[in-house]
């Protein structure tokens, strides 16, 4: 917790956790500070003591913070409709779908389940790295609105004074912070979305422990497909590309003008043109690229914009430690490794051929539409100036395509495993006149010359 709220007096907390565990903090836990260890808008944190000896901290949401926090939600929602409905520039910029936004983020903060969840999820992802501790839960004394942690002790991480008394090297302690938050974005795809000062401390060792997981940002396939794209865009600093990736990443109400889009990129990639992927600031580039956004009225998803805040944040905290820090620098071998991920030809292969099964569902399934229409029409449905028999050439055309993809999906198989058994042997992979590679090859080669010369076929065919 780092903004500050006057507390709420120790016996209405007294009697909050008596109400949601069943006994007063007294008989819970063999001792339990009122006074809070600090206090906030939405709840506030006390120190206990478990009977077994462990030291924790019990979180605390406030008396009525729910039912005044879905007031305000509701009077900025109304605002926001309303300002969009006579203002265009609101309109543009959406603001109801940031006010949404706002609201799913803090009513998330509101539930302490779900932030034990969110807790034992980054300890999963952390098990096994000495630089990062997570704080267990203790689920027997947590509910909604009540949530036990394990007490973390250390110096904030903005203590630099304290750190060079302790003899903690500031620049590797910046390195570590930032190779946690590449993990989170660039692995695991689940970070944390407020990693303040105030949510970091630092352990005698250097061993960084984080706390507060309310805010969380989850990066699903789609998007991490959509950054990906972007990584690769940014790493060519091609402002057409980037202006595609970001077109396919945000949402507008108006048709994106690619040419206007990357007119406007290109000044900032000539900004950063030439130098490393690890060499650039981040934080300045997510800046020019974010008022580039704005005046074409392009709005990030909740996730992604999360995401910005947070490498913003980082980038903030590793060079108040290091004033020679470079956030860049650190993210370039996870970003590489998502590039490699992404774009190596076994995953190219694995996504065209489950391209190619989705495409030949739909094409097996066509015909039996097709045909409802048919019968649709023909019992005097919606008049439409179509006659029923030119439907047989686009199910023949249809039926040939499924055919053509069938053999590009064979040949995606075909590449996928030439390149998994060159990979597996050094010896295969500088010997390409193996039988057994040179038939592949041979064989991919014959079906991509079919294919060409079938689609070429069918286009002369066409009138």
């Amino acid at each position: 917790m780092q903004d500050s709220a006057p507390p709420v007096p120790g016996p209405v907390i007294t009697e909050l956790i008596a109400g949601e565990l069943g006994h007063a903090p007294s008989e819970v836990f063999a001792a339990f500070e009122e006074t809070p260890l600090a206090s906030a808008s939405l709840g506030q944190a006390h120190a206990a003591r478990l009977a077994d000896g462990t030291e924790v901290v019990v979180k605390v949401r406030r008396p009525e913070v729910a039912a005044q926090v879905q007031e305000d939600l509701e009077i900025l929602q109304n605002v926001a409709a309303r300002a969009s409905r006579y203002w265009e520039a609101a309109a543009d910029y959406d603001v109801t779908g940031i006010a949404e936004e706002f609201a799913v983020t803090l009513r998330a903060e509101l539930d302490y389940l779900a932030e034990g969840r969110n807790a034992e999820r980054f300890a999963a992802n952390f098990a096994g790295n000495d630089d990062i501790r997570i704080p267990r839960v203790f689920w027997e004394t947590t509910t909604s609105r009540v949530l036990t942690l394990e007490r973390m002790h250390g110096l904030k991480i903005s203590d630099l004074a304290g750190l060079e008394a302790a003899g903690i090297d500031r620049a590797a302690l910046a390195s570590r912070a930032a190779g946690a938050v590449a993990q989170m974005v660039f692995r695991d795809g689940f970070f944390h979305a407020d990693p303040h000062p105030g949510n970091l401390f630092v352990e005698p060792g250097g061993r960084i422990a984080l706390i507060d997981f309310g805010m969380v940002g989850d990066i699903d396939e789609h998007l991490r497909a959509r950054l990906g794209a972007l990584l690769l865009a940014l790493v060519r600093q091609n402002p057409r590309r980037i202006a595609t990736a970001l077109a396919q990443l945000t949402t507008s109400r108006h048709p994106v003008n690619i040419p206007a889009l990357a007119g406007d990129l290109a000044p900032v990639v000539a900004l950063y043109s030439g130098r490393p992927l690890g060499e650039i600031p981040v934080g300045g580039l997510i800046k020019e690229v974010h008022a580039v956004l704005r005046r074409h009225h392009l709005q990030l998803p909740r996730e992604f914009s999360l995401l910005l805040k947070m490498l913003l944040m980082a980038e903030g905290v590793g060079t108040m430690l290091d004033p020679q820090f470079q956030l860049g620098e650190v993210l370039r071998p996870y970003a590489h490794g998502l590039l490699l991920e992404r774009y190596s030809p076994s995953a190219i292969a694995g996504r065209l051929s489950q391209a190619g099964t989705d495409v030949l569902d739909l094409t097996a399934e066509l015909p039996e539409q097709l045909r409802r229409v048919q019968a649709m029409l023909e019992a005097g449905g919606p008049e439409l100036h179509l006659r029923t028999a030119e439907l047989d050439p686009l199910v023949d055309r249809l039926e040939s395509a499924g055919h053509r993809l069938g053999l590009a999906i064979l040949a995606a198989a075909f590449v996928r495993g030439l390149g998994d058994l060159a990979a597996s042997d050094p010896v295969r992979r500088r010997s390409w006149q193996l039988p057994v590679l040179s038939t592949g090859l041979g064989a991919t080669g014959s079906l991509g010359a079919y294919l060409a010369w079938s689609a070429h076929r069918q286009r002369r065919r066409r009138p």
